[in-house]
């Protein structure tokens, strides 16, 4: 991609606030409320503990292995090359595809009621068109352009936000976010916990552009741990000012627009459109940045030796075809598909690739550090978040159980096909480590 410079730590942590405070706040939250009630808050804290249970090992490696090959990378050099590694670097690939497509339907869904224009399968596909096409252009200058209109997007979202979250503490009733911790008050958060577990994925690229960021020793782990703190904070007082506002049965009645609802009592009509827009740019950042990452994976993988060397190849200005590979395949999914039962799988892909990040980091400990004894905690609990995240979809629609076994073989046909016809292996001496 264009642009020698590279990414400053500010700018890396709004790439990663601006994909996690995307879509998922604004359109499942109402979803969220009707699963865990008044233990909505809580539910945003323990997902984050989550997150910070995978920011550890990324943390570490990160700052060490620099790749924008991201979480693959950590794999290859903890596992070496196999059909798995292989697979699991489809897999990803194939999340942010789908996440960008999901992204740029949203943003549709928002934005043409707010300007008043009939919501068609033809004016949705137009806007689908531009969001996509706009971003791709604006990725195709490179690292830094991504980095500076993340900053501003991310900046004017957080700030209608906070002007939310001030407004609603002002007016809150505090009886009503009081937690009730009964048999199934409890399992409703755990369940809730493991949903929105989702909305703090966007941490993981900064790993996935590691190559193009400032001082990464430095930089990678404290912009993971900075950015989770800060979504954290946002998420339980977005929790906190909601519920205590807005009674329970209308926010989940709101269900997709809940917080532009929960925004009227204190804010009135003006609060309802200003929280529209804080939609709109969230779910622009997040498309932003996963466009982003998602371009660095396919290029990355493919300079590792993965994906097709189409996907290495220089075109126009020494962008990479990686990149319009990736937002011509997330378009086509936005146009022609529903997102809704594929982008259920998206979890339980995301929580496998984890576990074997924390697989890796324990085969990798002694060369690049790690504690042994929080190692094996972590990775308890993430075995234990991904069995009930199964156990979810199973009681909650097998539907999405057997697709995400499904995507698993496909995966992995896809890789052994791959892998039989190319001749082609990873290659883990090309990924750069400050240890190596």
């Amino acid at each position: 991609m264009k642009g020698s410079k590279k990414l400053t730590l500010v700018e890396v942590i709004s790439m990663a606030v601006g994909t996690m405070i995307g879509a998922s706040i604004f359109s499942i939250f109402g979803l969220g409320v009707k699963i865990a009630g008044t233990d909505l808050p809580l539910a945003f804290l323990l997902s984050g503990v989550y997150a910070f249970v995978v920011a550890y090992s990324y943390a570490i490696l990160g700052k060490q292995i620099i790749s924008n090959a991201g979480p693959i990378a950590f794999i290859l050099k903890g596992l070496g090359d196999s059909l798995i590694t292989g697979a699991l670097s489809v897999l990803m690939w194939f999340t942010y595809v789908i996440s960008i497509a999901l992204f740029a339907k949203g943003f549709a869904g928002y934005l043409l009621p707010a300007i008043n224009v009939e919501t068609t399968p033809l004016s949705m596909g137009i806007v689908e068109v531009l969001v996509i096409a706009f971003f791709t252009v604006l990725n195709f200058f490179g690292s830094k352009a991504v980095g500076k209109a993340e900053f501003y997007i991310v900046l004017i979202k957080l700030s209608i936000l906070l002007v939310f979250i001030l407004g609603g503490f002002l007016t809150i009733n505090w009886a009503q976010t009081k937690p009730s911790f009964d048999d199934q008050h409890m399992n409703g958060l755990l369940n809730a916990s493991i949903i929105f577990f989702l909305s703090y994925m966007g941490f993981g690229l900064i790993t996935n552009a590691s190559e193009n960021i400032k001082n990464p020793e430095r930089n990678v782990p404290l912009g993971i741990y900075l950015s989770i703190i800060i979504v954290m904070f946002i998420y339980v007082s977005i929790a906190l000012v909601t519920i205590g506002n807005l009674p329970i049965p209308e926010i989940i009645k709101a269900q997709e627009n809940a917080l532009a609802v929960a925004a009227r009592p204190f804010l009135g009509n003006f609060g309802f459109a200003l929280v529209t827009i804080g939609a709109l740019f969230s779910i622009s950042s997040a498309l932003n940045a996963t466009l982003y990452g998602g371009a660095n994976i396919a290029y990355s993988l493919a300079k590792d030796g993965e994906l097709p060397e189409v996907f290495e190849r220089k075109v126009w200005f020494k962008s990479t075809e990686g990149l319009y590979f990736t937002a011509g395949l997330s378009l086509f999914f936005a146009l022609f598909f529903n997102l809704g039962a594929i982008a259920s799988i998206t979890s339980t892909v995301f929580t496998v690739i984890y576990i074997f990040v924390l697989v890796s980091h324990l085969k990798l400990r002694k060369q690049y550090g790690g504690n042994t004894v929080l190692l094996y905690i972590n990775l308890a609990i993430l075995l234990a978040v991904f069995v009930a995240l199964l156990r979810y979809q199973w009681n909650t629609g097998k539907s999405a159980f057997y697709a995400s076994i499904l995507t698993f073989l496909v995966a992995l046909l896809i890789e052994y096909l791959y892998r039989k016809f190319s001749r082609r292996t990873m290659n883990a001496d090309k990924i750069k480590s400050t240890r190596d």
